[in-house]
């Protein structure tokens, strides 16, 4: 059962959706806010916690643990990413030989009803050049 849609769920999502790249729950919080929009911060960390449970954000962690969202393109489609470490651009990838490696270590130990995350984070063309 999904969340019922309010307008700040709204304005959380709509927030994500227009700041690209991966994001902390502050800085969507400081756009809000710019923006007039009346919202606690506890507010805005639930629901980017429930548009990612959805599918509908990505979360990766940064290099000191911190939790950044973005809005998935690619809804329903298990991919990684690869993110530029200084501006945040994130690519979405699919590597069927991720997946393959993923599945055959699982095997060789026994694991059953695995699951993976693979973030390569490294710096864009534009910020290196």
């Amino acid at each position: 059962m999904r969340p019922r849609r309010t307008v700040q769920a709204g304005a959380v999502r709509a927030a994500l959706v227009e700041a690209g790249g991966f994001r902390s729950a502050q800085d969507i919080y400081a756009r809000l806010r710019a923006g007039g929009q009346p919202i606690g911060l506890s507010t805005v960390y639930r629901h980017l916690q429930s548009l990612a449970e959805q599918g509908e954000a990505d979360v990766i962690r940064t290099s000191d643990g911190e939790a950044t969202y973005r809005y998935c393109q690619a809804q329903g489609v298990h991919h990684h990413h690869l993110v530029c470490r200084t501006c945040g651009r994130a690519e979405e990838v699919e590597d069927r030989p991720v997946e393959r490696w993923a599945r055959a270590v699982a095997e060789r130990f026994g694991y059953t009803d695995i699951d993976h995350v693979v973030e390569v984070f490294g710096t864009c063309g534009d910020c290196s050049a």
